[in-house]
């Protein structure tokens, strides 16, 4: 399905059609870009910070945030059913994937979004979804990339781009953003799985995904056409699983 989107070029001053909105430090870009969001700010604003005092992941996770590298939220408002809000997880995953192989290869993607530099997280994406009663008001991607420095993670390698300073990688990031979301908006979800899948695991490799305490044993077995994780399990039989994390 496609979505009623404003894709045409941004106001003067804005960069690939965002308008950026730059901080020194924030709490969180996406705290900054809620407050704008509710404050009526445009479809595509960016929300830039140099450093974060209380950035966070996926599942409330801090997220260290040394100063040099890419620290973002995008303001979206897509016309769309609350429930699709969900896509854009994986059009600002393949963006951002688009984004990092300007200057780094390999790129790999591991569902739901996380971007996978020499084997190592290079990024992250966490969504959030503005409601107004039963209407999706906007849709806050945020977006952090590694540069400058990566995090040591007791649970995970992490990497980062070695042969680009932040601002270069942020226009990068917000030329291929600006493709793939067009992409999105035209065509719909399936042109972005067909990507996300060029650079996801093998068909077939072993994955364990977490869903809250629970485990769930399988192999990769490709996405639903609304980007929903395909796991075959050993009794033969898939399981769909739309929200987890894919931990081994």
């Amino acid at each position: 399905m496609t979505a009623r989107c404003a894709v045409a070029a941004g106001p003067q001053g804005s960069v690939a059609g965002w308008t950026i909105e730059s901080f020194d430090s924030v709490s969180s870009t996406m705290d900054e870009a809620r407050r704008l969001a509710a404050e009526g700010a445009a479809d595509r604003t960016v929300v830039r910070a140099a450093t974060q005092t209380g950035g966070r992941g996926r599942l409330g996770r801090p997220w260290v945030s040394s100063i040099g590298n890419v620290y973002t939220t995008t303001i979206l408002r897509p016309e769309i059913p609350t429930a699709r809000a969900a896509e854009l997880s994986l059009v600002a995953a393949v963006a951002v994937a688009d984004a990092v192989t300007r200057f780094a290869e390999p790129v790999r993607l591991k569902w739901p979004n996380d971007v996978l530099l020499n084997g190592g997280k290079v990024s992250g994406v966490l969504l959030e979804a503005v409601a107004e009663g039963a209407s999706l008001s906007a849709v806050l991607v945020g977006i952090g990339i590694n540069v400058a420095s990566h995090p040591d993670l007791p649970d995970r390698p992490t990497s980062r781009i070695e042969t680009a300073d932040a601002d270069t990688v942020l226009m990068a990031l917000l030329d291929t953003l600006a493709q793939r979301y067009r992409q999105w908006c035209l065509r719909g979800l399936d042109g972005i799985r067909s990507a996300w899948l060029e650079r996801g695991p093998d068909l077939g490799s072993p994955m364990t995904v977490g869903l809250g305490a629970d485990r769930v044993h399988g192999s990769f077995a490709g996405l639903e056409m609304d980007g929903s994780l395909r796991l075959h399990l050993s009794d033969g039989s898939i399981r769909r699983i739309a929200s987890g994390e894919v931990i081994g």
